[in-house]
């Protein structure tokens, strides 16, 4: 994800909401770090939100459910409040909630929520549970290799963001 927001144009693009897992202190201190170099030349306002992740990696799928319908009615209210233009996300399953509230906004023609998913760069020949979920949701749904898109005919490969 920094990679993608590297090139993002911070003016354009304002403000702009991170959500991550709330057990994730590595990704919010690169965010803060990112957004401190932008801030610098004052490219606009910033916010986090650290929500419960929807489902741990090795958890059973039954208590998955559990975990992810705590985690979608954490996150009604803050996407509700936002109601996003744009939904970036790539792998992790925080997104899941993210994408699928955004998506009932467009269903419900509340809002046109444009849902771009990057699938991990990890991910060379099957796609993550977020992959398989969101293939469904998303508006582009973007692999970085292309024996996943040989796998994923409604893919699209732009090469890898490393």
């Amino acid at each position: 994800m920094l990679k993608l927001l590297q090139n993002l144009d911070f003016k354009k693009y304002t403000p702009r909401y991170y959500f991550m897992a709330s057990c994730d202190s590595t990704s919010l201190s690169k965010i803060k770090e990112l957004e401190e170099r932008e801030r610098k030349s004052k490219q606009g306002e910033y916010h986090i939100s650290m929500i419960p992740r929807s489902r741990v990696v090795n958890q059973s799928y039954t208590t998955a459910v559990f975990s992810t319908i705590y985690s979608i009615l954490y996150s009604v209210p803050l996407v509700f409040k936002i109601v996003p233009d744009l939904i970036l996300c790539n792998g992790p399953g925080t997104c899941i909630p993210i994408c699928g509230i955004g998506f009932v906004l467009k269903t419900f023609f509340i809002k046109d929520v444009k849902i771009v998913f990057v699938e991990s760069f990890c991910r060379t020949r099957k796609l993550s549970l977020s992959g398989k979920i969101l293939l469904y949701l998303a508006d582009i749904f973007i692999v970085q290799w292309l024996t996943l898109k040989k796998n994923v005919k409604r893919a699209d490969y732009i090469g890898q963001l490393m």
